[in-house]
């Protein structure tokens, strides 16, 4: 299973942000990484550069490799709507990041663990695909022999944050995927138009 494993806090000194969640080390070093990270003078960067940033921020943010990014993008072009909103609608509905945002995980990396792992049911069945898209009307929920790991339940009572288009029952540990998110909900900071610019040349 391909994902990302290398240095967390260089990536997101690169793009200036704690994508990867709170992070002590960045916030230290709130700059580029290398020798020449603290140079205010650094050279302005090519549309390109600006464009390919943008790109890997979004791949990095949802912890999707470069192939599934692209195959995300395709769907999202052919599909009606805006195509930049429906890409990043598609990363929303990912399985591991509802499950990220539903609050069963602390981050989108132990999501994808803990889906791939099997302690996930989509709609009463087991499903260990990360990937696996989450349709609107769905319950999303942690199997009966999981609801008594310790690190579900410290996610969820860590967990403070509420997202309009879902739901979540901290009596019954499942959650319901009401609807797909519009834009101005995901709270995400990609300028999702210079990945569609990108992509288009």
């Amino acid at each position: 299973m391909a994902r990302y494993i290398g240095p967390k806090s260089k990536i997101a000194r690169k793009f200036g942000e704690p994508i990867f969640g709170v992070d002590k080390a960045f916030e230290k070093r709130n700059y580029p990484p290398g020798q020449h990270g603290n140079n205010r003078r650094r050279g302005k960067k090519s549309e390109y550069a600006v464009q390919l940033l943008e790109k890997q921020k979004a791949k990095y943010t949802y912890g999707i490799l470069e192939r599934q990014f692209r195959n995300i993008f395709r769907k999202a072009s052919g599909s009606k709507g805006v195509t930049g909103e429906v890409l990043l609608q598609l990363c929303e509905s990912r399985l591991d990041n509802v499950v990220y945002r539903m609050g069963i995980a602390p981050s989108r990396n132990a999501a994808r663990q803990l889906v791939s792992h099997r302690h996930i049911t989509v709609n009463g069945k087991l499903v260990n695909i990360p990937s696996y898209t989450v349709n609107p009307g769905d319950s999303v929920g942690v199997r009966e022999k999981s609801k008594s790991l310790q690190a579900i339940s410290a996610s969820l009572e860590a967990n403070s944050s509420i997202y309009e288009w879902m739901t979540w029952n901290n009596e019954t540990y499942e959650g319901n995927f009401v609807s797909v998110p519009q834009r101005d909900q995901i709270p995400e900071n990609i300028k999702e138009q210079l990945i569609v610019e990108l992509y288009s040349k």
